[in-house]
């Protein structure tokens, strides 16, 4: 090789860095700027509620059937007069997912009836020791809705709950 030769080289790197230099970024400010998810990303669990701001989980411990990590524990329990929870007879009362070891598979997602567990877009999910890594049912819980009251809610005796709304099922 000649000294022409490693000069040119030289000279190529440096146009390659300076183009660079040049080009927009495409780096993510993160915590200012937020990157959108694709539609059908799965991040965090969600536990909904009707309009009215009952909770849709009735406790059925479907979800935790079909997880095949065996990350969700629910405990259900009944609901009274003086405390509804959810419009039908049961209601979660215990709903915890252990995030350590959840594989976002959605299979809980699947196997609900009502759709009360959603996997939606946060993808922020961090924690340092393990008992942070449970969510419990007040952490999962969406807030009620405007126009809603909060569980458990008062009814009066022998009336029947309105029927539940049904659910739209869209599938992609």
């Amino acid at each position: 090789m000649s000294v022409f030769d490693d000069i040119s080289a030289i000279f190529k790197g440096y146009w390659t860095t300076f183009s660079q230099m040049l080009e927009k970024p495409v780096t993510i400010q993160y915590p200012e700027q937020r990157r959108k998810v694709r539609t059908r990303f799965r991040g965090r669990h969600v536990l909904k509620r009707y309009d009215n701001g009952l909770e849709r989980c009735i406790g059925c411990a479907l979800c935790a059937a079909a997880c095949p990590s065996g990350a969700i524990f629910v405990e259900a329990a009944e609901n009274t007069d003086e405390a509804r929870y959810s419009p039908g007879e049961r209601y979660a009362r215990v709903y915890e997912i252990n995030m350590s070891r959840c594989i976002f598979c959605g299979y809980c997602m699947d196997a609900c009836p009502t759709q009360a567990i959603v996997l939606e877009d946060n993808y922020e999910l961090s924690f340092t020791d393990r008992r942070q890594a449970i969510y419990t049912k007040e952490m999962l819980l969406e807030p009620v809705p405007p126009g809603g009251q909060p569980t458990p809610q008062k009814t009066e005796g022998g009336v029947d709950m309105p029927p539940v709304p049904q659910v739209v099922v869209k599938r992609e």
